[in-house]
């Protein structure tokens, strides 16, 4: 079973940047879109940055220009760089991972996976 943890989060002044590792656990065959995605108090979960496995990246406006998606495939890990923050970033931020797996019944065969992360708190605050 595919697993992603999430790390880096905690308090930062407006202005300040902080970083977010999610790595990705479990047999996998293949990594496929990775990305960020963030949840405010009483909003829906957005997409932050994704990444694709051709190194593709898609940011939403809000964050164009001050966070930065990379991908490290041979460690399974995705990273994102957040500067110049602003108290409207406050959020937990959750890794989402797709891919392929390999499972056994009997015979090995592979099948796609998404998971998500359980998330990281980023409050920007003075």
């Amino acid at each position: 079973q595919v697993q992603v943890e999430e790390s880096g989060g905690g308090l930062v002044q407006p202005g300040g940047s902080l970083g977010l590792s999610c790595a990705a656990s479990g047999s996998i065959v293949s990594l496929g879109a990775m990305g960020w995605y963030r949840q405010a108090p009483g909003k829906q979960r957005e997409l932050v940055a994704s990444t694709t496995s051709s190194g593709s990246t898609n940011y939403a406006d809000s964050v164009k220009g001050r966070f930065s998606i990379s991908r490290d495939s041979a460690k399974e890990m995705v990273h994102l760089q957040m500067n110049r923050l602003k108290p409207e970033d406050t959020a937990v931020y959750y890794c989402n991972v797709a891919g392929s797996t390999r499972k056994y019944r009997g015979y090995y065969y592979d099948e796609n996976f998404e998971v998500w992360g359980q998330g990281t708190l980023v409050t920007v605050s003075s």
